[in-house]
């Protein structure tokens, strides 16, 4: 038996006057996956998150976490639910550890045990007994992190969690998202614009335009093509050229001594050995899968994005 999904959104819509911002969307979250939510500006995401997590009325539909109802049963809903909205704001006087401290006071049943469990997921032991006014970026992202798993939510939402990081602070974010999921059993729902971190972290996503979901699906089914995209570096390229074009019908361009084409991956060996055999000199071969990015624009269109 197929396990409860810990978000469901059911046909919910936002109108503002006579504009209709979100028009009918509808999918289920589930336990344990990183979920990617997707969209150019103006596209709704944040009107929708606002909507999951009761900020934002919503006009028709529903939210349903872990079966609970935010429009009739906000109270139970909702205290499933962690989120964190771009930075984590902390009081910088305060240690990491008191400022969980402080949290903690507002929910009956955090023990310092569950303070202590939270604070190694999030790998900031060494630190947490510091001012929080000292952190960097990233440890304090984590120490929000670690806030909102106090009360131990099915769900954490995460809104650009990786905004304005550096690349290490982004792989480190990254990585205790991946170990939330897998190890909390948490559904993560992320929002964010780094679209190669998001191909990184993410068992699914779900892009929206226009206030309308136009595509759901796994990371690896969105990626995943019939054909490749295939950069040859081949003296003569000309002669490259005519050769691909005469044997395999297939179209291509040069960019200096590189020869770019698309086919199948069953097909370089094939095209290999015939420029080899036309006397024309290949020092390399490289295959290149369509990624996320390329994807996205295909779907919302190049000038779309934000």
């Amino acid at each position: 038996m197929a396990a409860e999904p810990a978000m469901q959104l059911i046909d919910i819509k936002k109108s503002i006057g006579k504009k209709q911002i979100i028009k009918g969307l509808t999918f289920d979250i589930n336990p344990g996956e990183v979920f990617g939510f997707l969209g150019p500006n103006g596209a709704g995401k944040t009107t929708t998150i606002r909507m999951m997590v009761g900020l934002m009325k919503i006009t028709e539909g529903d939210v349903l976490i872990k079966g609970d109802s935010i429009k009739s049963n906000y109270k139970d809903a909702i205290r499933h639910v962690g989120a964190i909205v771009e930075n984590p704001e902390m009081y910088p006087f305060m240690s990491g550890w008191k400022n969980l401290l402080h949290y903690a006071r507002m929910i009956p049943g955090i023990t310092e045990d569950r303070i202590k469990e939270v604070v190694s997921l999030v790998g900031l032991e060494k630190p947490i007994h510091e001012k929080a006014g000292r952190y960097s970026l990233g440890m304090r992202q984590r120490l929000g992190i670690a806030q909102a798993l106090l009360h131990r939510p099915s769900v954490l939402i995460l809104d650009e969690p990786t905004n304005g990081l550096d690349p290490h602070g982004i792989r480190e974010v990254r990585q205790y998202i991946r170990n939330l999921a897998e190890k909390e059993n948490v559904a993560v729902i992320v929002s964010s614009h780094l679209l190669s971190e998001i191909e990184m972290m993410c068992d699914r996503i779900g892009i929206i335009k226009n206030g309308e979901l136009i595509a759901i699906e796994t990371v690896k089914a969105l990626t995943k093509t019939e054909e490749d995209r295939i950069h040859i570096e081949a003296v003569p390229a000309n002669r490259a050229k005519e050769l691909i074009r005469e044997a395999f019908q297939i179209e291509t361009t040069i960019e200096g001594e590189t020869v770019k084409l698309t086919a199948k991956r069953g097909e370089i060996p094939k095209i290999v050995k015939c420029l080899v055999e036309g006397e024309v000199d290949v020092f390399g071969v490289q295959v290149r899968s369509s990624t996320l990015e390329e994807k996205f624009l295909d779907v919302i269109g190049e000038n779309a994005i934000e």
